[in-house]
Protein backbone atom coordinates (compact mmCIF):
# COMPACT_ATOMS: atom_id res chain seq x y z
CA UNK A 1 0.00 0.00 0.00
CA UNK A 2 1.45 3.37 -1.04
CA UNK A 3 2.10 5.75 1.85
CA UNK A 4 -0.53 8.39 2.48
CA UNK A 5 0.28 12.04 2.02
CA UNK A 6 -0.62 14.79 4.42
CA UNK A 7 -3.41 17.08 3.23
CA UNK A 8 -2.59 20.86 3.16
CA UNK A 9 -5.31 22.32 2.34
CA UNK A 10 -25.70 28.48 4.33
CA UNK A 11 -27.43 27.91 6.49
CA UNK A 12 -30.66 26.27 5.09
CA UNK A 13 -34.00 25.46 6.60
CA UNK A 14 -34.55 23.06 9.48
CA UNK A 15 -35.41 20.12 7.24
CA UNK A 16 -32.26 20.53 5.19
CA UNK A 17 -30.07 20.67 8.31
CA UNK A 18 -31.68 17.60 9.82
CA UNK A 19 -31.13 15.71 6.57
CA UNK A 20 -27.46 16.73 6.44
CA UNK A 21 -26.95 15.60 10.03
CA UNK A 22 -28.53 12.21 9.33
CA UNK A 23 -26.41 11.73 6.21
CA UNK A 24 -23.24 12.55 8.15
CA UNK A 25 -24.04 10.05 10.89
CA UNK A 26 -24.82 7.31 8.38
CA UNK A 27 -21.60 8.10 6.53
CA UNK A 28 -19.62 7.94 9.73
CA UNK A 29 -21.08 4.58 10.67
CA UNK A 30 -20.47 3.23 7.21
CA UNK A 31 -16.87 4.36 6.80
CA UNK A 32 -15.16 4.05 10.16
CA UNK A 33 -16.08 0.51 11.28
CA UNK A 34 -15.29 -0.85 7.86
CA UNK A 35 -11.63 0.06 8.28
CA UNK A 36 -11.46 -1.09 11.89
CA UNK A 37 -10.95 -4.77 11.20
CA UNK A 38 -8.32 -4.44 8.50
CA UNK A 39 -5.09 -6.14 9.51
CA UNK A 40 -1.84 -4.23 8.79
CA UNK A 41 0.95 -5.83 6.79
CA UNK A 42 2.88 -6.63 9.96
CA UNK A 43 0.09 -8.82 11.25
CA UNK A 44 -1.24 -6.41 13.88
CA UNK A 45 -4.92 -5.67 14.01
CA UNK A 46 -6.56 -2.44 15.16
CA UNK A 47 -9.86 -2.44 17.00
CA UNK A 48 -12.76 -0.14 16.21
CA UNK A 49 -11.82 2.34 18.94
CA UNK A 50 -8.31 2.79 17.54
CA UNK A 51 -9.69 3.28 14.04
CA UNK A 52 -12.26 5.76 15.33
CA UNK A 53 -9.40 7.83 16.68
CA UNK A 54 -7.35 7.68 13.48
CA UNK A 55 -10.33 8.55 11.29
CA UNK A 56 -11.63 11.26 13.62
CA UNK A 57 -8.30 13.08 13.84
CA UNK A 58 -7.75 12.81 10.10
CA UNK A 59 -11.23 14.10 9.24
CA UNK A 60 -10.82 17.00 11.67
CA UNK A 61 -7.70 18.14 9.87
CA UNK A 62 -9.18 17.74 6.40
CA UNK A 63 -11.79 20.43 7.04
CA UNK A 64 -10.28 22.51 9.84
CA UNK A 65 -7.09 23.26 7.91
CA UNK A 66 -8.98 24.97 5.04
CA UNK A 67 -11.37 26.55 7.58
CA UNK A 68 -8.40 28.07 9.40
CA UNK A 69 -6.86 29.27 6.16
CA UNK A 70 -10.19 30.85 5.22
CA UNK A 71 -10.36 32.62 8.59
CA UNK A 72 -6.81 33.90 8.18
CA UNK A 73 -7.79 35.49 4.89
CA UNK A 74 -11.34 36.77 5.43
CA UNK A 75 -11.88 37.04 9.17
CA UNK A 76 -13.30 40.41 10.14
CA UNK A 77 -11.33 40.76 13.37
CA UNK A 78 -7.57 40.58 13.61
CA UNK A 79 -8.00 38.05 16.43
CA UNK A 80 -9.94 35.65 14.22
CA UNK A 81 -7.42 36.04 11.41
CA UNK A 82 -4.57 35.28 13.79
CA UNK A 83 -6.32 32.28 15.31
CA UNK A 84 -7.31 30.96 11.91
CA UNK A 85 -3.70 30.97 10.76
CA UNK A 86 -2.60 29.31 14.00
CA UNK A 87 -5.17 26.53 13.80
CA UNK A 88 -4.40 25.87 10.13
CA UNK A 89 -0.70 25.57 10.89
CA UNK A 90 -1.14 23.30 13.89
CA UNK A 91 -3.60 21.08 12.06
CA UNK A 92 -1.05 20.68 9.30
CA UNK A 93 1.37 19.24 11.84
CA UNK A 94 -1.31 17.07 13.48
CA UNK A 95 -2.32 15.80 10.04
CA UNK A 96 1.27 14.80 9.38
CA UNK A 97 1.30 12.89 12.68
CA UNK A 98 -1.91 10.98 11.99
CA UNK A 99 -0.73 10.10 8.47
CA UNK A 100 2.57 8.84 9.88
CA UNK A 101 0.70 6.76 12.45
CA UNK A 102 -1.67 5.31 9.83
CA UNK A 103 1.22 4.40 7.53
CA UNK A 104 3.05 2.75 10.41
CA UNK A 105 -0.02 0.73 11.34
CA UNK A 106 -1.00 -0.08 7.77
CA UNK A 107 -4.40 1.56 8.30
CA UNK A 108 -6.56 3.19 5.66
CA UNK A 109 -7.88 6.62 6.65
CA UNK A 110 -10.04 9.21 4.80
CA UNK A 111 -8.58 11.41 2.07
CA UNK A 112 -11.31 14.06 1.99
CA UNK A 113 -13.81 15.63 4.41
CA UNK A 114 -17.30 14.23 4.91
CA UNK A 115 -20.29 15.73 3.10
CA UNK A 116 -21.27 17.52 6.31
CA UNK A 117 -17.81 18.99 6.77
CA UNK A 118 -17.79 20.18 3.16
CA UNK A 119 -21.11 21.84 3.91
CA UNK A 120 -19.55 23.70 6.85
CA UNK A 121 -16.76 24.96 4.59
CA UNK A 122 -19.32 26.14 2.02
CA UNK A 123 -21.22 27.88 4.81
CA UNK A 124 -18.07 29.77 5.79
CA UNK A 125 -17.23 30.59 2.19
CA UNK A 126 -20.66 32.17 1.71
CA UNK A 127 -20.42 34.25 4.92
CA UNK A 128 -18.57 37.51 5.54
CA UNK A 129 -17.82 40.07 8.23
CA UNK A 130 -18.98 39.42 11.78
CA UNK A 131 -21.22 36.62 10.50
CA UNK A 132 -18.19 34.72 9.23
CA UNK A 133 -16.32 35.18 12.50
CA UNK A 134 -19.24 33.78 14.49
CA UNK A 135 -19.70 30.78 12.22
CA UNK A 136 -15.99 29.99 12.25
CA UNK A 137 -15.67 30.11 16.04
CA UNK A 138 -18.95 28.27 16.67
CA UNK A 139 -18.34 25.45 14.20
CA UNK A 140 -14.78 24.79 15.28
CA UNK A 141 -15.42 25.11 19.03
CA UNK A 142 -18.26 22.58 18.89
CA UNK A 143 -16.20 20.24 16.69
CA UNK A 144 -13.23 20.31 19.05
CA UNK A 145 -15.48 19.75 22.04
CA UNK A 146 -16.95 16.70 20.30
CA UNK A 147 -13.66 15.01 19.41
CA UNK A 148 -11.91 15.55 22.75
CA UNK A 149 -13.89 12.90 24.74
CA UNK A 150 -13.28 10.40 21.93
CA UNK A 151 -9.54 10.99 22.15
CA UNK A 152 -9.65 10.58 25.93
CA UNK A 153 -11.65 7.35 25.75
CA UNK A 154 -9.30 5.79 23.22
CA UNK A 155 -6.22 6.91 25.19
CA UNK A 156 -7.63 5.18 28.27
CA UNK A 157 -8.25 1.86 26.52
CA UNK A 158 -5.90 1.36 23.57
CA UNK A 159 -3.28 -1.38 23.69
CA UNK A 160 -1.29 0.15 20.83
CA UNK A 161 1.65 2.45 21.63
CA UNK A 162 1.39 4.33 18.32
CA UNK A 163 -2.29 5.11 18.90
CA UNK A 164 -1.55 6.08 22.49
CA UNK A 165 1.12 8.58 21.38
CA UNK A 166 -1.22 10.04 18.75
CA UNK A 167 -3.90 10.51 21.42
CA UNK A 168 -1.46 12.43 23.59
CA UNK A 169 -0.36 14.66 20.72
CA UNK A 170 -3.94 15.25 19.58
CA UNK A 171 -5.08 16.16 23.10
CA UNK A 172 -2.49 18.95 23.22
CA UNK A 173 -3.49 20.37 19.84
CA UNK A 174 -7.25 20.15 20.47
CA UNK A 175 -7.01 21.75 23.91
CA UNK A 176 -4.89 24.60 22.54
CA UNK A 177 -7.34 25.20 19.69
CA UNK A 178 -10.25 25.35 22.11
CA UNK A 179 -8.38 27.92 24.21
CA UNK A 180 -7.64 30.03 21.14
CA UNK A 181 -11.24 29.94 19.94
CA UNK A 182 -12.48 30.84 23.43
CA UNK A 183 -10.13 33.83 23.55
CA UNK A 184 -12.18 35.52 20.78
CA UNK A 185 -15.08 36.10 23.19
CA UNK A 186 -17.45 34.68 20.56
CA UNK A 187 -18.16 31.34 22.24
CA UNK A 188 -21.78 31.16 23.40
CA UNK A 189 -21.27 29.15 26.55
CA UNK A 190 -24.94 28.62 27.58
CA UNK A 191 -25.71 27.19 24.15
CA UNK A 192 -22.88 24.66 23.86
CA UNK A 193 -24.09 21.04 23.54
CA UNK A 194 -24.04 18.97 26.73
CA UNK A 195 -21.27 16.46 27.32
CA UNK A 196 -21.99 13.22 25.46
CA UNK A 197 -20.99 10.66 28.08
CA UNK A 198 -22.30 7.11 28.57
CA UNK A 199 -24.21 6.27 31.72
CA UNK A 200 -22.12 5.28 34.77
CA UNK A 201 -21.76 1.63 35.68
CA UNK A 202 -20.35 -1.32 33.83
CA UNK A 203 -20.89 0.42 30.51
CA UNK A 204 -18.94 3.51 31.60
CA UNK A 205 -15.66 4.65 30.09
CA UNK A 206 -13.49 3.36 32.95
CA UNK A 207 -15.11 -0.08 32.87
CA UNK A 208 -14.82 -0.10 29.10
CA UNK A 209 -11.13 0.72 29.28
CA UNK A 210 -10.42 -2.21 31.60
CA UNK A 211 -12.61 -4.52 29.51
CA UNK A 212 -10.81 -3.78 26.23
CA UNK A 213 -9.50 -7.03 24.80
CA UNK A 214 -7.19 -6.00 21.97
CA UNK A 215 -8.36 -6.65 18.43
CA UNK A 216 -11.89 -7.68 19.42
CA UNK A 217 -14.62 -5.12 18.85
CA UNK A 218 -15.95 -5.17 22.40
CA UNK A 219 -17.41 -2.88 25.01
CA UNK A 220 -14.69 -0.26 24.69
CA UNK A 221 -15.18 0.37 20.97
CA UNK A 222 -18.95 0.38 21.41
CA UNK A 223 -18.73 3.05 24.08
CA UNK A 224 -16.38 5.15 21.97
CA UNK A 225 -18.81 4.93 19.08
CA UNK A 226 -21.70 6.00 21.30
CA UNK A 227 -19.68 8.97 22.53
CA UNK A 228 -18.66 9.90 18.99
CA UNK A 229 -22.13 9.66 17.43
CA UNK A 230 -23.87 11.31 20.39
CA UNK A 231 -21.39 14.18 20.28
CA UNK A 232 -21.86 14.51 16.53
CA UNK A 233 -25.63 14.63 16.85
CA UNK A 234 -25.90 16.98 19.82
CA UNK A 235 -23.13 19.17 18.47
CA UNK A 236 -24.77 19.53 15.07
CA UNK A 237 -28.15 20.41 16.51
CA UNK A 238 -26.72 22.88 19.02
CA UNK A 239 -24.57 24.56 16.37
CA UNK A 240 -27.55 24.96 14.04
CA UNK A 241 -29.57 26.59 16.80
CA UNK A 242 -26.77 28.97 17.75
CA UNK A 243 -26.11 30.11 14.21
CA UNK A 244 -29.81 30.39 13.41
CA UNK A 245 -30.12 33.05 16.12
CA UNK A 246 -27.26 35.10 14.70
Amino acid sequence: MAPLRSAHRRLGNRTHRAAMLLIAIIAGVGVLPGAAIAAPAGGRQLNAADMTLLNGVRLAGLWEMPAGQMAAEKGQSAKVREIGAGIAGEHQRLDELVVEAANKLGATIPSEPTAQQKGWLTEMKDASGARFDQIFVTRLRVAHGSILPVISAVRASTRDATVRKLCEDATGFVTHHMQMLESTGLVRWPELPPAALPAPGEDGLLAAASANSGPQVGVSSTVVWLVFLAALGTGGIATYRMLRRS
